[in-house]
Parts: structure tokens; sequence; C-alpha cells
């Protein structure tokens, strides 16, 4: 789980600035896999810490797909 948990605090401290489109694409497939791991742990122990953790993975990767599926404009 510390494997997990190391590897979201990495996620979270990296830039998302100047990526191609193919490592928005790896990162937001990064994102899913730490989040349904996390996920796994949180069902069994319920703790708050993690949920907040999940938050703020979810958060970073929807302004990743956001900036790839390009934002719909109203006329």
């Amino acid at each position: 789980m510390e494997k997990i948990l190391r590897e979201a605090k990495e996620f979270e401290k990296a830039k998302m600035s100047n990526m191609t489109t193919s490592d928005r694409v790896a990162a937001s497939r990064v994102a899913k896999r730490l989040i349904l791991g996390i996920n796994e742990e949180y069902k069994k122990s319920k703790d708050p810490k993690l949920m907040d953790v999940m938050k703020r993975l979810t958060q970073k990767k929807k302004k990743i797909e956001v900036r790839l599926k390009g934002r719909l404009e109203t006329f």
C-alpha cells in the first residue's frame, strides 16, 4: 500500500504542462490505476486520508481529461 501512496504523491507533484497527447493519455491511465488501487484498500479500512488522496487524484485526472477531450463551447 505504501508503494501506491508514494506513487500517488509523486503523481500529484508532477507538472502537467507541455505534455503531448500521448503523455496525457498515459498520465490519465496512471491516475486511474492509482485511484482504483487506493479504492481497494479504502473499501477495507474506510480511512478518510485515503479518500482525500483519491479525491485529489480524481481532480487532477479530470483536468487532464478535459485537456484531452477539449472544452465544450456553447453558442
